[in-house]
C-alpha cells in the first residue's frame, strides 16, 4: 500500500477515535455516576444565615450568594460536606469573601447544615493569606487514626495559596498556613497553588490516607498536574525535576475536553489497577479546544497512575466521565457550564461524588460497583 495513504488512513483513525461520540469507561475506571433526579442540587445559597464576621466585626449573610465546590468525608458513620460559600459583598468569582459550611447527612443525599461556616479568615494565623479573600476549595480526607486534614486556598487577593489544617470533628480546625512555605527555602512559597488531592486509599472498608514510598504524597496543581511529598502531611515538597523546576505529570491536550486546564480533583485513590487521579478539565474557548463541549466548560476526568511510582502517568480518559447536562449545572455564576469535583466518600459500599455546578450549588452522583452504569453522554439526550 501506497504510504501516503498509510498515513492518511491512520490520521483518519486518530481522529475518528479523538472525535468518538461513544462514551465507554475503561476497565480501570469509576464510573458512571448517576445524579440524585428530583433532590439536586443538594445545597443552595442561603440569605437568612448570619455569621459574625471577625474581618468587619459586623454580622454577614455568610452564604448568600453561592454554595459550591464541596469537599466531603466521612464521621460517626456519617457524610459531612464542607462547601465553599461566597457573601455578596463583592462582584464577580473571587472578588467576594469565601467561607467553609458544613453539612451532614446519615444518607448522602439528605443534609442538614450549620447557620455559620467552620473554617473562614479570622484572627489567627492565616490572617495574611486569607484576608480579605477567605478560604476557597477544600479537600478533605482522614488519617487511619481519625484526624482529618483539609487542604484549600487560601485568597488574599494578591496570591492564591494552598493552606493546610487539621481536625478530629470537622467543625474545630487548627491552621497551619501555605503547605509550601519551608520547602527548598521557600523557593515556592509565593508562586500561586491550588487544588490538592491527597492520596488515599480503602482499608477494611475506609477510605483513608495512606503512604507511597514512605511519604505522604498528593497531587495539585490547575494548569498543569504536579506532585509533592510529606512526611507530617502538613509541611510539602513539590516534587521537581533535575533543574529544578516543577515537574508536569499532565498537562492540557489541544482537542480534547481538558484543552485548557487540568485541575485536581478529591482525594487521589490506590486500587489494585493503579492509582485514580479525578480531576477537572477545562475546554478552551479558542482554537484548540473539543467542539463537542461548550467553549469554557468544566467537565470531569480520570487519570491512572503507576501505583508503585505515582509520579509515572499510566493513561487518561478522552471523554469526561461527568459533563455539565443538568440545568443547575448550566447556570448560575458560571454560565459556560461546570460541573467541579472536590469531594468522594466511600459509603455503604457505594462511592458518593460531591461537585460544585455553574460555581453557585452543590450537586451530588453515586457511582455503585456492584450495578456500574454508563458515563455521561457525549451528546445531550
Amino acid at each position: 500500500m501506497n504510504i501516503g495513504w498509510v498515513l492518511m488512513l491512520t490520521l483518519s483513525s486518530f481522529n475518528a477515535f479523538a472525535q468518538s461520540t461513544v462514551n465507554k469507561l475503561p476497565y480501570w475506571a469509576f464510573g458512571g455516576f448517576v445524579r440524585s433526579e428530583n433532590i439536586d442540587p443538594i445545597i443552595s445559597p442561603d440569605t437568612i444565615a448570619r455569621f459574625l464576621d471577625p474581618m468587619s466585626n459586623k454580622k454577614v449573610a455568610w452564604e448568600a450568594n453561592d454554595t459550591f465546590n464541596p469537599a466531603a468525608a466521612l464521621k460517626n458513620g456519617k457524610i459531612v460536606v464542607l462547601y465553599r460559600a461566597e457573601d455578596k459583598f463583592g462582584v464577580g468569582i473571587g472578588f467576594r469573601t469565601s467561607r467553609l459550611g458544613y453539612a451532614e447527612s446519615g444518607d448522602g443525599i439528605h443534609y442538614k447544615r450549620k447557620s455559620e461556616p467552620v473554617l473562614y479568615p479570622a484572627n489567627d494565623v492565616g490572617k495574611k493569606y486569607e484576608w480579605p479573600g477567605g478560604c476557597e476549595d477544600p479537600r478533605v480526607a482522614v488519617t487511619p487514626a481519625g484526624t482529618y486534614v483539609v487542604f484549600y486556598t487560601e485568597w488574599n487577593r494578591d496570591i492564591p495559596r494552598l493552606g493546610v489544617a487539621t481536625s478530629t470533628d470537622l467543625i474545630h480546625w487548627k491552621k497551619f498556613g501555605p503547605i509550601f512555605k519551608k520547602a527548598y527555602n521557600g523557593k515556592f512559597f509565593n508562586i500561586a497553588s491550588k487544588s490538592a488531592s491527597i492520596l488515599t486509599e480503602v482499608v477494611n472498608g475506609k477510605q483513608v490516607i495512606t503512604k507511597s514510598n514512605g511519604k505522604y504524597w498528593m497531587y495539585w496543581g490547575e494548569q498543569h498536574v504536579y506532585a509533592a511529598t510529606s512526611t507530617n502531611l502538613i509541611d510539602w515538597a513539590p516534587v521537581i525535576t533535575s533543574n529544578g523546576e516543577l515537574k508536569e505529570l499532565i498537562s492540557p491536550r489541544v482537542g480534547y475536553f481538558d484543552s485548557d486546564l487540568t485541575e485536581c480533583g478529591p482525594p487521589a485513590i490506590k486500587t489494585k489497577n493503579g492509582i485514580i487521579l479525578f480531576y477537572n478539565g477545562k475546554n478552551k474557548a479558542g482554537e484548540g479546544r473539543d467542539t463537542r463541549f461548550n467553549a469554557n466548560s468544566y467537565c470531569a476526568g480520570q487519570a491512572l497512575f503507576d501505583k508503585n511510582d505515582p509520579s509515572k502517568p499510566i493513561t487518561r480518559l478522552n471523554l469526561p466521565f461527568l459533563r455539565p447536562m443538568m440545568p443547575f449545572e448550566k447556570s448560575g455564576q458560571y454560565v459556560n457550564g461546570t460541573v467541579f469535583i472536590e469531594g468522594m466518600v466511600y459509603f455503604k459500599k457505594k462511592w458518593f461524588l460531591y461537585y460544585g455546578c455553574a460555581d453557585s450549588r452543590v450537586a451530588v452522583a453515586v457511582y455503585d460497583p456492584m450495578h456500574p452504569t454508563a458515563p455521561d453522554p457525549v451528546a445531550d439526550r
